[in-house]
């Protein structure tokens, strides 16, 4: 009973017949896999990348049809989960430093999706970060400024980190407000190792320095880094008796997630079916920042439910006892 993204044969497929306007059959294209539909529906604007990165086939379309769990956080009855099953038992594995890793920018492609920086949530990711940098050894930073070393002699308050810039987000209000994000050094984070020094891989450095000292990537990381290829979105809403209760949906964080810039992806991993190799599926191999997401008691509920899928799943897969006599 595992749904996986669409196969990427039938994405190609459903690609390539659209023509460039985004909406007729090309001629002499494959015919489109949903019966009685001459359309396919991009979920971008035709002349986009995404769009372009799609019709070739590297990507499949958005919005194909989704399979949801929702139940109540067991530690607290005003709080529901709304979980997406179609993307946390599919099997993405994050492709960057690798052949895989097609890169957001075409012109850039070894830094992944690292062009634009980290956003910092708040102050706490930005003391977590601190406290990396003081203890990662500058082995693993290619791009490690030389003000480092006397900043975190000195550390003064009032100076801000060689490795921070101030930036703007919209609020919640959707005016501009300052933001404190990662230092964007020739095209990418200045935590972006590039290889161009043999010594280094390239890669995230705080990654990298992570998975060799075995720290959690949940606390060295950047929270914006480490949450990918999941997204979490809260609300408070109204039920229909009139309680409040907190919705949290966990899900994926596709080219949407990143707002209006996300259609000008060159290319983008969520949606890339040569992405989809892992040997465990996301609910297995990103535990550890589900368990931070969406905390122990709930992310149990969701394991527990996962497993009896793919028990019957597995089931259904065996030869019948009749077909094997």
């Amino acid at each position: 009973m595992n749904c996986p993204l669409p196969r990427p044969q039938e994405a190609a497929a459903e690609a390539a017949a659209q023509a460039p306007g985004g909406t007729e059959q090309a001629p002499g294209a494959a015919p489109p896999t949903l019966p009685g539909s001459g359309i396919v529906n991009l979920g971008f604007p035709a002349s986009s990348p995404a769009a372009a990165s799609i019709r070739a086939g590297r990507e499949v379309p958005p919005d194909f049809p989704r399979e949801w769990f929702e139940f109540t956080n067991p530690e607290d009855p005003e709080h529901l989960f709304s979980i997406d099953l179609t993307w946390l038992e599919s099997h993405w594995a994050c492709g960057f430093g690798t052949p895989r890793c097609l890169g957001i920018d075409a012109a850039n492609p070894s830094v992944g999706c690292c062009n634009h920086g980290a956003y910092l949530a708040d102050e706490e990711d930005r003391e977590q970060l601190l406290d990396a940098v003081k203890r990662m050894p500058a082995s693993f930073w290619e791009l490690r400024p030389a003000a480092v070393d006397e900043f975190l002699v000195d550390e003064d308050p009032i100076e801000l980190e060689p490795w921070l810039e101030w930036d703007e987000l919209d609020g919640d209000d959707g005016e501009p407000e300052p933001a404190l994000k990662t230092v964007v050094h020739e095209g990418a984070c200045i935590f972006a190792n590039r290889g161009i020094d043999p010594r280094f891989t390239p890669g995230c450095a705080l990654h990298q320095w992570a998975l060799a000292a075995e720290e959690e990537l949940t606390i060295v990381k950047p929270e914006v880094c480490w949450q990918l290829p999941l997204r979490r979105v809260e609300a408070y809403e109204e039920t229909p008796d009139g309680r409040e209760i907190l919705r949290t949906t966990i899900g994926e964080y596709d080219r949407r997630g990143w707002g209006n810039g996300g259609e000008d992806f060159d290319w983008y991993c969520s949606g890339a079916p040569g992405c989809h190799t892992s040997s465990q599926p996301l609910w297995q191999s990103q535990e550890t920042e589900l368990r931070a997401l969406m905390g122990d008691a709930a992310y149990e509920v969701l394991a527990a439910h996962c497993r009896r899928r793919a028990e019957v799943g597995a089931q259904l897969l065996r030869p019948h006892p009749a077909g094997m006599v």
